[in-house]
């Protein structure tokens, strides 16, 4: 690093804004969300995401509550063009749900994106190109009055292009790509061109969507900008002013707030801040953040883990453990100071007060969370507890979320008993709560099961005995063994996670199988294991055992 960066780094210039009115404002409601997961979200993918995964995520964003959706670059690539036309041509998208398309300034690029959602009910199109200074010289050698002759052509070509479509409502969306770096002059100037082309009025709606393509100031610099641009943008009540957010600094959720305090009414951005480079605004931490302060998302993260591992699956990408309101960590106290205070904030609030937990700013419960201790059992020998005890003396290496859930329950016998516990006390602790479920159930105690082979996948026969000692054989049919059981079962469970191991080498080797059960409405989550020479007979086990472990089933 240089002792001096200013010899090669520049302080972004601030804008002339005296009377700026943000800092005195309060946010009061939710702006208009949009996801860009399926298109900024996935070109950031190191393997973008296939038809499979890009259909169930576009279905989580509508179950969420995304009413606005970009859907892809369909004349960039076959993959997105045919997705588009699917979603479209197979009614998949709800009345009240719009999709948007992004395309460059080119003749053939406009046509094609223009085919792509020809006959849907309401389309954004979303045009851009870049207009800072350095992309103007070096990259594309153009002056301003030739960057703005470009916007109005195209323009006017899409225009053209659209009224050929009238039972679709076309909405224009004109992002003036690195904004944040760009003259205000010469913004004001595009982004008032494209307004004029497209005639932007009552009937004809319009986006201004202002992006911070990279980002090169503090916070405050860009709530400045977008106010600026706020009042002088032209025909302005016609206009819905948009930001779209990275995170380049670390700043992307901060400039997004205090953009909605500077007149933005939109904001796009990605499930966990995924996107090029540092990735794009973060919608999850925005929307809970507004929560915090009262104010309605209008989104649903009521099951913010089911988000979360939906999320993982079709991107590849993991959230990380100290990620806001998501991260396994984020409601767990290792500090005995920090557990001592929530245990007594929990004690002290009442069901119709305001949130006073210390350490929590928002009810896990809300999430669909618990909050979770760490206890540590062996702390005198300076080796780290619970899962070191079970992976020394028995192999055992639970997954992270399960160390959590495991720790409380140690924590309440260690509690209980008064006494420290033993390594082998914790070890039937594990079994008893994990591995054996299934033998101590009233309801549903295991028999065996049988595998077949089923037309549409694996099918399975479960043989168990009810609370009363009659024998009962539940059949299901899935893509394989784990999903065939979920479907005998005939619950409303959901599989968040699958882990294999094998605890021994040769002849006395056993498979070790974790799952992690979630039930909808049930806040948190549950584990269970199976052990068995056999991984296929583990993994049944396994499901059984974590879904015995819910009341609704056990009581």
């Amino acid at each position: 690093m240089l002792a001096n960066p200013s010899q090669k780094y520049r302080a972004f210039p601030v804008v002339n804004l005296p009377d700026r009115q943000w800092p005195s404002r309060t946010l009061t409601h939710a702006p208009i969300w949009l996801s860009t997961d399926l298109r900024d979200g996935n070109q950031a993918l190191f393997e973008p995401m296939n038809r499979e995964r890009k259909l169930r995520l576009f279905q989580e964003l509508v179950r969420i509550g995304f009413k606005e959706i970009e859907v892809g670059f369909p004349s960039a690539s076959q993959t997105d063009y045919e997705i588009v036309r699917h979603l479209i041509d197979t009614h998949l998208i709800p009345d009240d749900v719009t999709p948007m398309v992004i395309t460059q300034l080119r003749e053939d690029l406009i046509a094609t994106t223009v085919e792509s959602v020809a006959g849907a009910r309401r389309v954004i199109v979303h045009l851009y190109n870049a207009i800072a200074p350095a992309f103007r010289e070096i990259v594309f050698g153009m002056d301003v009055p030739q960057i703005i002759a470009m916007v109005e052509h195209h323009v006017q070509l899409l225009k053209t292009m659209t009224q050929a479509h009238p039972e679709t409502e076309w909405v224009l969306q004109y992002s003036p790509e690195t904004f944040c770096m760009a003259e205000l002059d010469v913004s004001l100037q595009v982004c008032n061109a494209a307004i004029a082309a497209w005639d932007a009025g009552p009937q004809r709606p319009m986006i201004i969507n202002l992006p911070t393509t990279v980002e090169v100031s503090t916070p405050n610099v860009f709530a400045d900008q977008i106010e600026w641009m706020d009042r002088h943008l032209a025909r302005r009540a016609h206009i819905i002013l948009s930001v779209h957010p990275h995170n380049d600094r670390g700043t992307g959720v901060a400039c997004a707030e205090q953009a909605l305090l500077a007149g933005a009414q939109r904001v796009e951005g990605c499930l966990f801040g995924n996107g090029e480079r540092s990735g794009n605004l973060d919608v999850v931490t925005l929307a809970l953040n507004l929560y915090t302060q009262g104010i309605s998302p209008s989104l649903d993260f009521s099951d913010i883990s089911g988000v979360a591992r939906i999320a993982e699956e079709c991107t590849a990408l993991p959230i990380h453990p100290r990620h806001p309101y998501v991260g396994d960590l984020v409601f767990t106290a290792f500090s005995g100071s920090h557990q001592d205070a929530i245990a007594k904030g929990f004690a002290a609030q009442q069901p119709d007060a305001f949130w006073r937990v210390p350490y929590l700013p928002v009810d896990p419960k809300d999430l669909g969370r618990t909050y979770d201790s760490i206890v540590r059992v062996n702390s005198q020998s300076g080796k780290g507890g619970i899962a070191y005890l079970l992976q020394r003396d028995h192999g055992i290496v639970m997954p992270r979320r399960m160390q959590i859930e495991f720790s409380a329950i140690v924590q309440a016998m260690a509690d209980a008993s008064e006494t420290e516990l033993s390594s082998e006390q914790i070890w039937e602790l594990f079994q008893s709560t994990y591995l054996h479920p299934h033998q101590q159930a009233t309801s549903m105690q295991y028999i065996g099961h049988r595998l077949f082979e089923g037309a549409p996948g694996q099918g399975i026969e479960l043989q168990w005995l009810d609370g009363q000692g009659q024998a009962h054989t539940s059949i299901g049919i899935g893509n394989g063994p784990i999903a065939a059981t979920v479907a005998a079962l005939n619950l409303p469970i959901r599989i968040d996670g699958y882990e294999e191991r094998s605890l021994a080498s040769g002849a006395e080797a056993s498979a070790l199988a974790i799952v992690e059960v979630s039930w909808p409405g049930v806040p948190g989550s549950k584990f269970g294991g199976g052990m068995d020479a056999n991984i296929v007979k583990a993994s049944v086990l396994a499901v059984l055992n974590a879904t015995l472990r819910f009341r609704q089933i056990t009581n």
